[in-house]
């Protein structure tokens, strides 16, 4: 029985992951679609950039909930779970299956973010200071900065450090988690560190949105 329910849990995570806000949210409200505009990327950056904080905060909050309630459900369920001498395994892969969701979303013709948002919900609900500490980096970066990519990787860099090298933890699923999550961080901002490099990557300001109601610049 608790493999059925794990692989129940596993298609939900997908399902949960690839809800595609910043797209529902940019259509149903705005009549604009986020991936044609901006970085062309659908997560809450590019929806910030675009429409502006009224779409960008929900759409960030919801993205992030999305990684948080699989893994979240998963810690405080596990009794349902295969026994695991690592309690983390399960709620990680979980975590995983959700980020991959976000990034191609069954939704949105598998056509998705970066998975930032929803990589730090997981990271909230297994260690809420690691995920603390690593937000206020970003927050830090992209106030000096204004580029979110810059912020994003930092931290995203540092929560491997935190984790393995800072805080420390017993368990060998976090600790590969965490460098996993770094190395998708990275790969997953390609081309945001070659416009860094070149000096071409678009600033964010939090405050403001280049394109209004109908699309108008």
């Amino acid at each position: 029985m608790s493999v059925v329910y794990l692989i129940g849990f596993i298609f939900f995570a997908y399902l949960m992951g690839s809800i595609p806000t910043s797209v529902w949210i940019g259509k149903s409200f705005y009549g604009i679609d986020v991936r044609e505009h901006g970085s062309k990327n659908a997560g809450a950056t590019n929806t910030f950039r675009v429409l502006g904080p009224k779409a960008g905060i929900p759409v960030f909050i919801i993205d992030v909930v999305k990684g948080w309630i699989p893994v979240f459900i998963a810690l405080n369920v596990m009794n349902i779970f295969p026994v695991s001498a690592d309690s983390f395994l399960i709620p990680i892969i979980l975590g995983i299956v959700a980020v991959t969701g976000h990034i191609f979303p069954v939704f949105a013709k598998f056509k998705g973010g970066k998975g930032v948002a929803t990589m730090l919900g997981i990271t909230i609900a297994l260690h809420p200071i690691a995920a603390g500490v690593c937000a206020l980096l970003f927050f830090l970066i992209l106030i000096i900065t204004k580029y979110v990519s810059f912020g994003s990787l930092l931290a995203g860099i540092f929560f491997p450090l935190l984790i393995n090298f800072i805080i420390g933890t017993p368990s060998i699923s976090l600790m590969i988690f965490s460098i996993l999550a770094s190395v998708t961080i990275v790969i997953t901002h390609q081309k945001n560190i070659v416009r860094l490099v070149t000096l071409t990557e678009n600033k964010t300001y939090l405050f403001k949105s280049k394109i209004r109601r109908g699309g108008q610049n």
